[in-house]
């Protein structure tokens, strides 16, 4: 197609000078007849809720998505609202699986996932279990990636005669595992325990052996990034580190993720990620744990870049 300039010096040829000289208020009209370059537009986002939330708690983060990426489609998941939040977390897995799928079929260039709290959990398990995703950014918003040690009010809730050194034996049985917060219940001082009866966490960590361990590391390495968000001042992931996967040992002292086993033995992808540059950490103090979906600055900090 030729462009306006050279349509132009075709008329000048073959148009007297003053007909020419008659159509150049005419030029600004033309120049918007010209088609524009197409801007790509932004890859859809999907919004995982976590424990006791729905849709609605997003709202901030829906306008915050709206101003800075406008266009952008964004979806969020209501599925399993609050009290359905305590469901097992493979029944919820296999519901957000349902959803998701014909939203990423419309994406061929990717999506993107921004997964809060136990949302985390569920988002980390659909990576692993879905063989064609094509999730370009996986944000885990204050999430307890490698599990919760620590006395909540959710816990006092759910459980008001147990304390966080008893629970194991609540959470490490079959009754308990018909719990969301116990498939994540990570008891440092009883890791066998922990190992033979976790039916959610020990299996997507890669902890206990199992017939799809090798296909879902390769999926779950699929994902182009890995945004880790979290904070010292959460006051609801215990230890807090767990948003980084990092994790008490049995002296309940911290370890990093670089000094997790799962790591070490690279059992669901960690090690390769960071050898590929794919994880990002974003630690952020002064948010509570119900703030992170709200706070203007950590969006602007921590998820903003990744929503291509």
């Amino acid at each position: 197609m030729k462009s306006c300039g050279s349509m132009l010096g075709l008329w000048g040829q073959r148009l007297p000078a003053a007909w020419v000289l008659l159509l150049l208020p005419f030029l600004p009209l033309l120049l918007l007849a010209v088609p524009a370059p197409h801007r790509a537009s932004y890859k859809p986002v999907i919004v995982v809720h976590g424990l006791f939330d729905s849709s609605y708690s997003f709202r901030h983060l829906l306008e915050y998505i709206n101003e800075t990426h406008p266009g952008t489609v964004v979806t969020v998941l209501d599925l399993f609202d609050g009290r359905e939040s305590l469901r097992p977390l493979w029944e919820q897995v296999q519901g957000f699986r349902e959803a998701v799928v014909p939203i990423m079929a419309k994406a061929p260039q990717g999506v993107h996932l921004i997964c809060y709290s136990q949302g985390g959990l569920v988002c980390r398990a659909l990576l692993s279990v879905m063989d064609d995703h094509n999730v370009d950014s996986f944000i885990s918003l204050s999430s307890p990636q490698m599990g919760q040690y620590g006395d909540t009010d959710y816990l006092k809730w759910l459980f008001p005669t147990s304390m966080r050194s008893n629970l194991y034996r609540i959470c490490y049985s079959p009754w308990g595992q018909e719990f969301s917060i116990c498939n994540y219940w990570h008891d440092p001082h009883h890791d066998d325990l922990y190992l033979n009866a976790s039916s959610f966490l020990a299996l997507i960590n890669g902890e206990r052996d199992h017939p799809n361990a090798t296909v879902w590391r390769k999926n779950f390495l699929r994902v182009g990034h890995l945004v880790l968000i979290g904070g010292p001042d959460d006051g609801v992931i215990t230890p807090w580190q767990s948003s980084f996967f990092g994790f008490y040992d049995a002296n309940e002292t911290v370890l990093e993720m670089e000094e997790q086993l799962v790591y070490l033995r690279d059992s669901f992808g960690l090690k390769t990620l960071l050898a590929r540059g794919a994880i990002v950490r974003c630690p952020m103090a002064g948010i509570s744990h119900t703030a992170w979906h709200s706070n203007r600055t950590l969006y602007e900090t921590c998820i903003e870049p990744w929503l291509s």
